[in-house]
């Protein structure tokens, strides 16, 4: 979401959510949060740095294609949740990001709650069980667990925004409520 008023840019503020990114060899590590301060072209920033290791694994492993490559080089808060789809790293970040030099775009209350409620409630983890397994038992308890997790939030667009990936990777059974048995 962009935070345009009639073509102009809006006075970035305390309290405004960013997403950033941050260099990490041939790839970028995000970072999402809140802004704490502001100094002309620099802003504080507290928030969380997640290293998608797990797509990073699968491109060098010839397992992803260009896509991901595009995802990794480039990542935005639109595309980034397919980075969080298999096994992340993340630490808290507290550090001032340059308006001039570090490409921050500002995004919305709710894409915030959105990214980081998929961390906080363990979704890559989730997910990348059920993706590392083959199918079988130990696969319909991965998606049970899932299901289970997924009917248990409470925040609406976390949990639109988590079905909506969990059919693209084709992971729920699209015929009934009952999402996780098996496909």
């Amino acid at each position: 979401m962009r935070f345009f008023v009639f073509g102009k840019k809006p006075e970035i503020k305390e309290g405004f959510c960013v997403f950033a990114r941050k260099p990490d060899g041939d790839y970028n590590n995000i970072i999402f949060g809140v802004i704490t301060g502001v100094d002309g072209n620099k802003i504080g920033v507290t928030g969380l740095e997640v290293n998608p290791v797990g797509l990073k694994n699968k491109l060098e492993q010839g397992k992803a294609g260009s896509r991901s490559q595009e995802i990794l080089r480039n990542p935005t808060a639109e595309n980034c949740i397919f980075t969080l789809i298999y096994r992340i790293e993340q630490k808290n970040f507290t550090g001032v990001l340059d308006l001039k030099k570090d490409r921050v775009e500002m995004i919305s209350p709710k894409v915030y709650a959105v990214l980081d409620g998929w961390i906080k409630e363990s979704l890559p983890e989730l997910i990348n069980n059920i993706l590392s397994l083959s199918p079988g038992s130990e696969r319909d308890r991965a998606k049970q667990i899932l299901g289970n997790k997924m009917d248990t939030l409470l925040d609406k667009n976390l949990k639109k925004n988590l079905y909506s990936i969990c059919r693209s990777l084709k992971i729920l059974a699209p015929i009934n409520k009952n999402w996780y048995s098996s496909t």
